[in-house]
């Protein structure tokens, strides 16, 4: 029990934002509730049953305060005041993944200028976007002043030219107006800046509209220059329209909002479309500092990003993949900072839908990007290794570390495998998988202990195979075949094993490892809940800090290991699943069966394949090909039966 806990009497039960402060005065963290007697009260339990970062902020703190508000609205608004004004360390904070451009217009200047920027934004300056290249920008913008011959230069070009009377070389190609030099007004350069921003803002078809009337009047007048010169700017406004893809067709104003998350970081990212087209588009990615699911995610992102936002750039329609908690407090919220409704929603079909599967791959992509440049540091990876090294107290760096995971589907077909890492990069060659053999039904402690039994079985052999040979003057195991020139497969001892699980799993990797007369190999396991780290023999798991690069490099390797168990267990289910179909085909002998499988590979496969395509088959005739047709077929037409479009299993 920490010892500022108030008491829960005088905790009111109105709606309002809480504080925690750590023993400095520095405000930790800050929150928004209903109810703040209930929620707070949340924090106060047994901090065995709170989630590992929501214990470490609870125990970090010394003090708790609190602000009554009148309205959820107004809580919302003042959760956004205060974690922009104390920047709490562990509330979520979404950070650019990359430094984005923009296209500005600074409307706050006499003659406004349009200019690609970066960067935080400027009082008084108008932006679009953003884009993801600034080459983009610079090629759209050249064509548009075609159209709207705004000032694009800097200060000291246009001073100079006033100075000199004589115009930079856009005012002489009819790319500018030439203010500078008083061919036009301040305000007659302001109308053609207004017509450029509601221009880039979406409302292009009153533009074209207009151009097209006017060149058709300059045609009837015989005025062909100047029918010319607007079919020209016609042209390039077309031009500039095709590099904004149309993506939706009603002429939407909307936001598209993706996630794509792990345990320990998330990245986001948006697609902003005004008119139908994607004007621009952005990316962020955070590290997770609390237990929150997607919804708590989106409602913390949507309130940094449009708490404190214009007006204008707020749409008229949000959408997310999970509805935030307070979906009504927050639609009420940002409608009185746009002055009308705005809706939050998930889409469910059509275009929409769509649209936000293709966000969404865009955030898997930045977030797989994002722990690339991570993991590629080498000054981080050795970080990573020491701090692993001091954490779990071993003799020296774990250069090679090895993880084992185990896979199975309600006990059958169960397989493990093995991942390396060397200097925290994965070693793809050094990757292997074991068919779980002496093991029955689900039992992953079981399975365990045979997987590490048969790989440092096999260090054992291969150690002793290569320890010396006749007239070898050498101290030491020979490491690489002398027969074939190349390393021995398991003759390399690991610095570090780690075990996908907890206290169970680890404790049967040490057995194995005892059993073997191994004891010179550290052995720990890293549980997926909380991300605690196990070592055998300890009643307690060893905690790393939420942002420590050892806590991320374990993670990882334990992902990947989890990821090629997953991929070697669908196959052999899928082949399974081939096998046992094909039984059921009378006069098909194990010969037959075998070719198949080797032909196909898998049941989606075969289940595409017609039936000539399986009478190609080296043995299989008309007739058989057929009743295998029909055999694949039945199966998937079953009562509650579908085909897993990832692995061409059925499943019931």
């Amino acid at each position: 029990m920490v010892s500022y806990r108030p008491e829960p009497g005088s905790i009111p039960t109105q709606p309002g934002v809480y504080r925690f402060r750590d023993a400095r005065g520095r405000v930790i963290y800050v929150g928004k509730a209903k109810n703040l007697r209930s929620r707070l009260s949340s924090y106060f339990q047994d901090i065995g049953n709170l989630h590992q970062r929501t214990a470490a902020m609870v125990t970090t703190g010394a003090s708790v305060e609190w602000t009554v508000v009148n309205t959820e609205v107004e809580a919302l608004q003042l959760e956004y005041s205060w974690i922009k004004e104390f920047d709490p360390r562990f509330n979520v904070k979404y950070r650019d993944d990359k430094s984005y451009p923009w296209l500005a217009v600074t409307l706050g200047e006499e003659y406004p200028r349009v200019m690609v920027g970066r960067g935080a934004k400027r009082k008084g300056t108008r932006y679009f976007g953003p884009y993801g290249h600034a080459w983009a920008i610079r090629e759209t913008v050249d064509i548009l002043l075609r159209v709207f011959p705004m000032r694009s230069c800097s200060n000291g070009v246009f001073k100079r030219s006033g100075q000199i009377g004589r115009p930079c070389l856009l005012g002489y190609i009819g790319k500018c107006v030439a203010p500078c030099v008083g061919n036009v007004t301040a305000e007659e350069h302001r109308e053609i800046v207004d017509d450029f921003c509601d221009f880039m803002a979406g409302q292009t078809k009153p533009f074209i509209r207009r151009i097209e009337k006017q060149m058709y009047a300059a045609s009837e007048a015989e005025d062909y220059e100047r029918a010319a010169r607007l079919r020209d700017d016609l042209g390039a406004l077309n031009r500039a329209l095709e590099k904004q893809a149309i993506v939706l067709g009603d002429g939407a104003d909307t936001d598209v909002v993706a996630l794509a998350e792990d345990p320990l970081e998330v990245a986001v990212q948006i697609f902003y479309v005004r008119g139908g087209r994607v004007r621009g588009q952005r990316g962020w990615v955070a590290d997770r500092v609390d237990e929150g699911g997607t919804a708590e995610l989106i409602e913390d992102f949507l309130l940094q990003l449009y708490a404190g936002a214009e007006a204008e750039a707020i749409p008229r329609e949000i959408l997310v993949p999970d509805l935030p908690p307070d979906v009504a407090t927050f639609e009420a919220l940002l409608s009185d900072l746009r002055g009308s409704k705005v809706r939050i929603r998930v889409p469910q079909r059509g275009d929409k839908k769509t649209l936000q599967e293709t966000v969404a791959r865009n955030a898997g992509q930045s977030l797989a990007l994002h722990k690339t440049k991570r993991a590629s540091d080498l000054t981080t990876r050795n970080q990573a290794l020491e701090e692993i090294q001091q954490a779990l107290a071993l003799d020296e760096v774990p250069l090679r570390i090895e993880c084992y995971d185990v896979s199975n589907l309600q006990g059958t077909e169960v397989v493990a495998s093995m991942v390396v890492f060397e200097d925290g990069l994965a070693r793809k060659g050094e990757y292997r998988r074991f068919v779980i053999r002496e093991v029955e039904g689900q039992n992953d402690v079981a399975s365990m202990h045979e997987v590490i039994t048969r790989r440092f079985r096999r260090l054992l052999d291969e150690q002793a195979k290569s320890e010396f040979r006749p007239g070898d003057e050498s101290h030491g195991p020979m490491l690489v075949d002398p027969d074939t020139g190349r390393p021995r497969k398991f003759a390399y001892a690991p610095g570090l094993v780690v075990v996908d699980g907890g206290a169970p799993q680890v404790a049967a990797a040490q057995r194995a490892l005892d059993e073997l007369g191994i004891d010179d190999i550290p052995i720990c396991g890293l549980a997926k809940r909380l991300e605690e780290v196990w070592l055998p023999g300890q009643e307690d798991p060893v905690i790393l800090r939420r942002s420590s690069e050892g806590l991320y490099l374990l993670q990882r390797i334990r992902d990947e290991a989890h990821r090629f168990a997953i991929t070697h267990h669908r196959s052999r289910r899928s082949k399974s699943m081939v096998e046992s179909l094909l039984d059921e085909v009378p006069g098909l002998g194990e010969v037959r069966r075998k070719s198949l499988l080797k032909h196909f590979g898998s049941l989606k496969k075969l289940r595409e394949a017609s039936a000539d395509d399986i009478a190609a088959v080296p043995g299989i005739g008309q007739r058989t090909a057929g009743a295998i047709k029909e055999a694949v077929v039945s199966a998937g037409a079953r009562p509650g039966a579908s085909v897993n479009t990832a692995t061409g299993e059925i499943e019931s």
